[in-house]
């Protein structure tokens, strides 16, 4: 009976359990959510069982069943994986699946050049890109649901995640070009605290950008909080208060085309380093160590794809990109 269920079908049933969401799920995989749900209902018609139950405020939720076969699953997939793995070990050629993680707030910016960039040099990797805050994407590589994971040296347990920090990426302010600190060379955390703040609110980096205050015996004035990197340019851009961010886009305006400034934040501040996670149980394959090797040859401090330099711009001519 198992043999009328595909690899495809329980890939898009994996994909559900671990999203919750059919519709989030689809994004994920780049699949539409008919096949989506055409695939579970092959798969409960199958084994004649029901493998979600659907709950108006938190989606889809796996039955007592469903938590079983979801692990079965994995499992299943994972090994048929280390298949493509297996040969391209002994072959030395770069194909297989790689399931990679980056953290969400620069994954537009890294896209092109790191993840679109080695899809595009090996065409036989089957790449599963999961965008997430660093919750997600840590619990991802405990789980061993992720392979490789770009992001931040937030709350690692070095115990069961290896970290290699790849480039630093210090904090700095950001302004309305109307705000009264915009035009200043440099700023202190005394200067800030006395502002209204708009926080990026994003699990552990939250507490990064309120401990560099707590580090000054400060508290931030914060008003405005937002998951969302881009909703924060825009509100800084209308000046409802300045953001400290450690991201640096290379255009100097939110997307409602207001222009934002960058200024350095004077004395010492805690660099985010950004890096690759993976799990210490772990073994990398092939596929694996060659993404690695090209994040490794693509990333540093003297140059991060889709970032601007790590000067900041002349206020006076900051219109200009």
């Amino acid at each position: 009976m198992l043999n009328r269920i595909s690899l495809r079908q329980i890939e898009y049933f994996v994909a559900t359990a671990e999203s919750g969401s059919i519709i989030i799920a689809s994004e994920r995989i780049h699949v539409s959510s008919p096949s989506i749900s055409a695939a579970i209902a092959h798969i409960e018609s199958e084994l004649q069982v029901q493998l979600f139950i659907r709950q108006h405020a938190k989606g889809l939720i796996l039955t007592n069943v469903g938590e079983h076969l979801m692990k079965e699953c994995q499992e299943i997939l994972a090994r048929a994986g280390n298949l493509y793995a297996l040969a391209a070990n002994y072959s030395g050629s770069i194909r297989g699946p790689l399931k990679l993680g980056c953290f969400s707030a620069f994954a537009p910016m890294l896209y092109a050049e790191i993840i679109h960039g080695f899809s595009h040099l090996y065409k036989s990797v089957h790449l599963d890109v999961c965008e997430g805050d660093q919750e997600v994407l840590l619990s991802g590589l405990q789980r061993n649901v992720l392979d490789v994971v770009l992001t931040y040296d937030l709350n690692i347990d070095h115990d069961v995640i290896h970290f290699e920090p790849l480039a630093s990426l210090p904090p700095y302010a950001l302004f309305s070009k109307d705000h009264p600190l915009a035009d200043a060379s440099a700023v202190t955390m005394e200067e800030l605290a006395a502002h209204p703040m708009v926080l990026l609110d994003m699990p552990y980096s939250n507490d990064y950008f309120i401990s560099l205050f707590k580090e000054k015996k400060l508290n931030p004035n914060i008003v405005k909080m937002s998951k969302n990197t881009e909703v924060i340019r825009a509100m800084v851009a209308n000046n409802i208060g300045y953001s400290i961010l450690n991201v640096r886009p290379k255009m100097n305006y939110s997307l409602d085309g207001k222009p934002l400034v960058r200024v350095r934040i004077s004395g010492e501040q805690r660099p985010m380093q950004i890096g690759l996670a993976t799990a210490k149980n772990a073994v990398l394959n092939t596929v694996a160590q060659a993404f690695i090797s090209r994040c490794r040859s693509f990333i540093s401090d003297q140059y991060i794809p889709g970032m601007g330099a790590p000067h900041f711009y002349d206020p006076h001519i900051r219109t200009k990109d």
